[in-house]
């Protein structure tokens, strides 16, 4: 790898990503190593080498053999790293031989993944569902020494809610855990109060769903006019973000930005997020973005598509968006992407391009939970009205001597819900 030279990174790591013949994959050995160094670099790692190692299969000592391990420790002196990243899940064992050998701090993916998480968290729920996968992941490793243990409060894969020096053993761990759950528990009944609302107030909810780094965040803030951070790198979104947008047509919905997903994204960061996943389960209607200019598009899209069978989520109905059409130079790609996806719309997230296609889209799998009303009500039901303005869409309104005259498109679901208020079903 072509060392690059980062700005504002902490410590120098060796990359080592790993191909092992017994694993069959859409990913390419390469890709695995341009990701693993994205991942590094959203961590605050400057990487000095990434080593690719393949192997015919793992060996239950060091995941590669004791003479690729010693030539990494040959090499990690030489780069002067404080860190070995590996691009696969290391067992207690093999991490505590690989640092024993190498002779400095070693971490694998998911480590690497929950730094980043780390950094990300913002509200109290998010810092929670790290800490809860931080412990899940320590969990199975105590053993022996407990080397990842010791080091915890230094540097990447050490940080985060879960870094404060506990008293570290089993018991403490569990109890720790349970508590997580418990409290994790307690947000999950709070939304599901919040979703209560917004069904009785027959809000639809949309979901933004789809790779890190795919520009859901840039989307949100272009058809909400919000100011949520977007940045390149990768998950910078973590914690939910629900927005209000009313539909051409007038309906008022609800969409939520949600954090990206990534290929073999480990299961216990998938169980520990559920709380905000839960979103995503509750959406009547979901947005798979796709980022068009990435290589690896088909296989970001296998990866979003088994993250939402992981969740029982594959029968959701999607619409399909794929974005940053204006970084691609040939457009000559879009045919083939109509073929290959569901009727997906081309889209710009950040040039606003075909965004209002996207909205016709929405609007129109929503169309049938609309219904149009021409009424006249009763000047004391002025409450009627800022119902009407709020929740659909006024074409006209007239203050006549005997009433008030609408015309308004409303929610079939609001609309049978006022049915049975006696006034307006007298009227109607």
């Amino acid at each position: 790898m072509k060392r690059k030279l980062w700005p504002h990174l902490m410590e120098k790591a060796l990359l080592v990503t790993i191909e092992l013949k017994t694993e069959a994959g859409t990913w390419g050995i390469d890709d695995a190593a341009r990701e693993l160094e994205e991942l590094s670099v959203a961590s605050l790692v400057e990487p000095q080498d990434n080593i690719i190692c393949i192997c015919d299969k793992p060996t239950p000592n060091f995941l590669i053999g004791s003479g690729k391990a010693k030539e990494l420790a040959i090499l990690a002196q030489e780069l002067d790293v404080a860190v070995v990243i590996f691009s696969h899940d290391l067992s207690g064992t093999q991490q505590r031989n690989l640092e024993e050998i190498i002779g400095k701090k070693t971490i694998d993916r998911t480590q690497l993944i929950l730094d980043i998480f780390a950094r990300r968290a913002r509200s109290q729920e998010g810092k929670m569902q790290v800490e809860l996968a931080q412990l899940q992941y320590i969990m199975p490793r105590l053993v022996g020494k407990g080397i990842i243990l010791s080091r915890l409060g230094g540097g990447v894969g050490t940080r985060g809610p879960g870094e404060q020096k506990l008293e570290v053993d089993r018991r403490i761990i569990r109890k720790r855990i349970d508590r997580l759950k418990k409290d994790l528990k307690s947000v999950s009944e709070h939304r599901k109060i919040m979703r209560k609302k917004r069904k009785d107030n027959c809000i639809p909810l949309v979901a933004l769903v789809g790779y890190t780094s795919a520009g859901k965040s840039t989307l949100l803030n272009s058809l909400t006019a919000s100011d949520q951070i977007v940045s390149s790198s990768l998950f910078t979104t973590l914690d939910p973000l629900a927005k209000n947008l009313k539909l051409p047509n007038g309906e008022n919905i609800i969409i939520s930005d949600t954090v990206g997903f990534l290929h073999d994204l480990p299961h216990n960061l998938v169980e520990a997020f559920k709380a905000t996943l839960e979103e995503v389960a509750q959406a009547d209607l979901l947005i798979h973005v796709l980022d068009g200019s990435h290589a690896l598009i088909y296989e970001h899209n296998k990866a979003v598509l088994q993250v939402l069978k992981q969740l029982e989520l594959e029968d959701k109905p999607i619409i399909t968006a794929i974005n940053k059409i204006d970084l691609l130079e040939d457009k000559s790609c879009l045919d083939n992407f109509a073929k290959d996806f569901n009727s997906p719309i081309s889209i710009s997230a950040k040039l606003g391009e075909n965004l209002d296609k996207l909205l016709e889209k929405i609007q129109d799998f929503f169309s049938e939970r609309m219904v149009f009303l021409d009424i006249l009500i009763p000047h004391a039901r002025m409450d009627l009205v800022d119902i009407f303005h709020r929740q659909g869409k006024v074409e006209e309104i007239s203050y006549l001597q005997n009433g008030i005259k609408v015309k308004v498109n409303l929610p079939r679901v609001l609309y049978q819900k006022l049915l049975k208020d006696r006034d307006l079903r007298n009227i109607c």
